[in-house]
């Protein structure tokens, strides 16, 4: 980029002429007063923040030269670091790299002091203030800056006796130029910096009045800085109209323009004569003008350049001559526009200064901020682990007091927790457990055995299963296992986006699902042994007094079907209904034994079911035929409506079944009501495969007393009857229920019962269709 510096003075054609004839004389003092032979360097890839620290350490230093392996790469002026500043919030990451202006114009030091008019020239070319004295190589040497190089030319102009001679001659204007510039980039106070620039400069210059004039974006400006000498009239704070100071002026003025006026009433001083008056009621004879360019200013585009160009000019530094005409010399034209160019940097500095309170105050607006919110989360979050230190010792007095273990596992297989009931069944303490893997605690056998669970559970699936587990004192019991996985649902994305449509804004939100994770799972493990030992007993007596029971019953059964016939004699009134009641309960008992027997032979899987396809219209057709009877008797109307579907099923069982229901149905349904059997196509999706299969779905409903709704769940166990006097009076064994979940099941189906108390029941179950079953 481009050096901000103020734009170096031009000299005329007898400063050159002049620069060449003293040449020989700066050649011994060249190195030691015009160049810097320690400048400020730095790395291209330096931070900006670290850059800026550098100047302020060096006040009187104006540049910082890039440097790479001892080479020159770049090079960035105050002004170019300051407007980065003030442009790019960010600064503080900002490589030096970025900012600085490359490629670099440099001169070797034989070039630099044989030529010294040729120097000047390089320098005014490329409109530069400092240039970098390199060796063959490339390496950095040091460096001519302007100023210094334009005194050096002055003294020795005025002065080409000698160097010695040239060296002190005005050495009060050198050292209060050094001072003026030291304040203005020390200082921050901007009016202090001001007054002091105009005070020293009318000082130095010995002129009547130095004044600095600001201008304003509507074209007014007034004076804010003055130092006048007695009788002068003072003109600070007078503001002045735009015809003082139009446009095209400031135009000129912006791009670099500087007049030294000798004689304001000369022709060839070109001032219209309106001017001329009205700076005629100050006394002014000559004036030297000179602006004051802002450094930094917001990139222009082409569409405001010329507002641009007008807006970077500031200001104006004058200097007035009221008792007579003067002549301004070039050395104190060059000393405006340095000072011009400082009190510009001076105003960079200001507006860096006014940027970095702003940001301090806002920064600490927000720390204020941001502290109150983090006070709050650490006495929230200290109430959160108050409350779950309370909630865990609940939790913990809870669990360590149930008869059954408690675990939680992560997903690596180790546990993260355990109550109190390990260490009494296993004889491992919590503590002892607590980060150990279920491999370690349970063993390698074991855990080979449940590993399958393990795995499903991870999966995010719930398993339940039983086994033996060896408790401490080596005996082995039979326990329930429940694996509950734990699953942390992903959160959701949603993006929105909005359009325009017939003059209204419709707006679509995409929500973006993602997979759920899971965490681990809990483990409900439980002592199911006495359970077991009771449904062994049971299942054995049951077996034997069925075996027991069949031959005997068998026989008193035909015996009294053989006494009601009559053939043995005919029995009083009351002999015959004693025998009417004894065959109604042998009858039952004998119902009783069957479906003992036949549900243990399902459960044992001695059943083999004979599946091939049927067609679901004829299963019910036989049913009703088979339950026509019984309806009869009962003064039940069964209605059908059958939906003729091929299913995959052993007819027997199947009619079985739909007996049981619709005979359920019967004995439970007031005389004059129907019985409604229907069979239709039920799709149902499966959780698991995320996929839709076809069913044949069966109904059996009723008009009887209906089902309690906390009882439809367990009236497909063993022996679950709604009323049991109501049953036995109605003939029912609490099995028929059962053996059909057994066969709906055995099919890949599923049956449930809906009801209300007093407006009857629906039984259901499902059947998959032929073209989805697996033979």
């Amino acid at each position: 980029m481009a050096s901000s510096s103020p734009k170096a003075y031009k000299p005329s054609s007898q400063a050159l002429s002049q620069a060449s004839s003293v040449e020989s004389s700066l050649q011994a003092s060249f190195w030691h007063e015009v160049i810097d032979t320690h400048p400020l360097t730095a790395s291209g890839q330096t931070r900006l923040g670290k850059a800026i620290a550098l100047l302020t350490a060096h006040p009187t230093a104006g540049c910082l030269i890039a440097l790479h392996r001892k080479k020159v790469v770049g090079i960035a002026t105050r002004q170019d670091l300051m407007a980065a500043m003030a442009q790019n919030p960010n600064w503080p990451k900002i490589r030096l790299s970025t900012v600085m202006s490359r490629p670099v114009v440099t001169v070797t030091p034989s070039a630099a002091i044989s030529t010294l008019s040729s120097l000047i020239t390089l320098l005014q070319e490329h409109q530069i203030s400092y240039l970098p004295v390199v060796d063959e190589r490339g390496y950095l040497l040091g460096l001519v800056e302007q100023s210094r190089l334009l005194r050096k030319l002055q003294l020795h102009r005025d002065h080409p006796a000698s160097a010695d001679t040239a060296s002190t001659y005005h050495p009060q204007r050198a050292q209060i130029f050094a001072d003026i510039t030291l304040k203005i980039r020390q200082s921050l106070q901007l009016k202090e910096i001001l007054q002091t620039t105009v005070d020293e400069i009318q000082q130095l210059l010995k002129a009547d009045r130095v004044l600095i004039y600001q201008v304003f974006p509507d074209s007014t400006g007034k004076t804010i800085s003055e130092a006048v000498v007695e009788p002068y009239p003072s003109i600070l704070e007078i503001p002045f109209p735009e015809e003082v100071f139009p446009e095209t002026y400031q135009t000129l003025y912006a791009q670099g323009r500087v007049r030294a006026i000798t004689d304001v009433h000369a022709p060839h001083a070109n001032l219209s004569e309106c001017l001329v008056e009205f700076i005629d009621q100050w006394c002014i004879k000559s004036k030297l003008i000179v602006p004051i360019v802002h450094p930094i200013t917001p990139p222009a585009t082409p569409s405001n350049e010329a507002a641009a160009v007008r807006k970077n000019l500031w200001g104006l530094l004058i200097a007035h001559q009221c008792a007579r005409p003067r002549q301004w010399s070039d050395f104190e034209l060059d000393l405006m526009q340095q000072l011009a160019g400082q009190v510009g940097l001076a105003l960079s500095q200001g507006q860096l200064m006014e940027y970095l309170e702003d940001r301090v105050k806002l920064r600490t607006a927000e720390l204020t901020k941001a502290n109150l919110s983090l006070k709050k989360e650490i006495n929230d979050r200290q109430k959160v682990s108050q409350a779950l230190s309370r909630s865990e010792a609940q939790l913990r007095l809870v669990t360590n007091n149930l008869p059954v273990l408690i675990a939680y596992v992560d997903s690596q297989q180790c546990y993260q927790f355990n109550n109190k009931s390990y260490e009494q069944w296993l004889g491992r303490a919590p503590n002892k457990i607590h980060g150990q893997t279920m491999q370690a605690v349970m063993g390698e056998a074991h855990y080979q055995k449940i590993r399958p669970h393990i795995e499903a559970a991870l999966a995010g699936q719930q398993v339940s299963y039983e086994g033996e587990l060896t408790f401490k004192d080596g005996r082995d019991r039979s326990v329930s296992v429940t694996y509950i996985p734990h699953i942390e649902a992903a959160p959701q994305k949603t993006s929105q986006k909005a359009g325009q449509k017939a003059g209204h804004k419709t707006s679509k939100k995409k929500i973006d699902s993602r997979p759920a994770t899971v965490k681990g799972f809990f483990a409900l493990t439980t002592d199911i042994s006495d359970r077991k030992a009771i449904e062994r007993m049971k299942d054995e007596f049951i077996a034997v007094v069925s075996h027991e029971l069949r031959t005997p019953l068998t026989s008193i059964h035909t015996s009294l079907k053989l006494l009601a016939t009559g053939r043995l004699g005919d029995l009083k009134s009351e002999g015959q209904e004693m025998l009417t009641v004894a065959d109604e309960n042998t009858d039952r008992l004998v119902r009783l034994v069957n479906n003992v027997l036949d549900l243990q032979r399902i459960e044992a899987g001695e059943v083999t079911m004979d599946a091939h396809a049927c067609d679901t219209a004829a299963l019910i057709e036989q049913t009703v035929e088979t339950m026509q009877t019984i309806a009869q008797q009962h003064d039940i109307n069964i209605e059908t409506q059958a939906e003729s579907l091929p299913i995959w099923a052993d007819p027997d069982y199947i009619i079985q079944t739909l007996t049981n229901l619709v005979g359920n149905a019967i004995k439970f349904s007031p005389p004059g009501n129907q019985v409604h059997l229907s069979v239709q196509k039920y799709p149902q999706t499966s959780s698991k495969t995320a996929s839709e299969t076809q069913y044949a779905l069966f109904c059996v409903q009723d008009n009887g007393q209906g089902i309690p709704t906390g009882q439809l769940a367990s009236i497909f166990e063993r022996f679950q009857q709604v009323d049991s006097s109501d049953s036995r009076k109605k003939g029912g064994t609490g099995l028929g229920l059962t053996i059909c979940r057994k066969v709906v099941e055995q099919h890949g189906g599923k049956i449930w019962a809906e009801s209300q108390l007093g407006q009857g029941s629906y039984f259901y179950f499902t059947i998959p269709l032929s073209a989805n079953a697996v033979p």
